[in-house]
């Protein structure tokens, strides 16, 4: 087990570094690192992606290369502007807003600016994270949808599916739920209430790729592979469940090692013309090293093992009670 951690170049999700644990087993490395909001229940599906990883491998992919969006933070005008031209090519640009305490005026900037580097080809989708109400939601669509010369969809508008299937009802744009999927008791909820145009599947807090596979397969709907700010060993699940689904219409949010400036690889998954070719980076000496929590950040390190004893544990006793309950009927 290492415990990694590494600094991002531009501030994202609140965070300003990112750390989890590498976890080496038969199959190759597998990667642990909910973020801190999870509590340890919910941390027991990154676990079992973890352990997916590194001890039974991926299903055979069915194609060589994801293509992928670049990701820009809620940032200034110029800076979104640069991280659109060196992206590696990338033709989607997944743009935040809702950014507490930044006003419309800011998010038009950005998206205008966006636009400006990719060019009238490329496009253009928008993360709210939730954080609009329905009626907010629409105002503020109509304006970004301008600003950015036509939305692909917005990611996650409201917090709850009947606030998604509002918004949907009351807006051209397309609409995709990310949370209301990954963070909810029951993911179907969204279909039942005809509440989103497409899902999107993160492979650590839906248990694994099998698990977003069979999701998928259930939902019936267009599929966004997105990441969750791992580091290339991560992201190598998210690339092989996009690389194994039958249909894949649109970008991947899978380019987010962009904003490691240490990854936990010697080569990491970068995009090239605006694509990801399927493979599984390993670990090097060095690499662990130039990341090595242990060295860097003693308190980190802790905390991190004692969480894995924690899911480890939890997950270790919830199985053991499924299969008593299973033996007792």
């Amino acid at each position: 087990m290492h415990v990694y951690t590494t600094p991002l170049t531009t501030r994202f999700r609140g965070l300003d570094a990112r750390d989890g644990v590498l976890l080496e087993g038969a199959a190759g490395w597998g990667e642990f690192s909910p973020f801190w909001d999870y509590d340890d229940a919910e941390s027991a599906a990154w676990w079992s992606a973890a352990r997916e990883a590194a001890d039974l491998g991926w299903p055979a992919p069915v194609r060589t290369h994801v293509p992928v969006n670049v990701t820009v933070p809620a940032t200034d005008p110029e800076r979104a502007r640069s991280i659109v031209l060196a992206s590696g090519g990338c033709r989607t640009a997944k743009v935040k807003v809702a950014e507490r305490g930044q006003s419309l005026a800011e998010e038009i900037a950005r998206l205008e600016a966006v636009r400006d580097a990719l060019g009238p080809g490329g496009r253009i989708r928008i993360d709210a994270n939730g954080a609009w109400e329905v009626d907010e939601a629409v105002s503020r669509l109509v304006h970004l949808d301008r600003a950015a010369g036509g939305l692909e969809y917005v990611e996650q508008p409201c917090a709850d599916v009947a606030g998604l299937a509002a918004v949907r009802r009351r807006t051209s744009v397309p609409v995709a739920a990310d949370e209301s999927v990954r963070r909810a008791e029951d993911p179907f909820e969204v279909v039942r209430q005809d509440a989103a145009d497409i899902i999107v599947l993160k492979v650590q807090p839906l248990g694994g790729v099998r698990a977003c596979l069979e999701l998928a397969e259930q939902v019936g709907l267009p599929v966004v592979v997105s990441s969750a700010l791992e580091s290339s060993v991560g992201l190598a699940a998210g690339v092989a469940l996009a690389a194994a689904l039958p249909r894949l219409d649109h970008a991947c949010g899978l380019a987010t090692s962009q904003l490691l400036v240490q990854d936990t690889v010697d080569e990491p998954l970068l995009p090239v013309d605006g694509a990801i070719a399927v493979g599984r980076p390993v670990p090097s000496p060095a690499s662990l090293e130039a990341t090595d929590a242990a060295r860097l950040a003693p308190e980190v390190a802790r905390r991190w093992a004692e969480r894995v004893t924690r899911v480890e544990a939890l997950v270790a006793s919830t199985a053991k009670t499924a299969r008593d309950g299973g033996g007792a009927a």
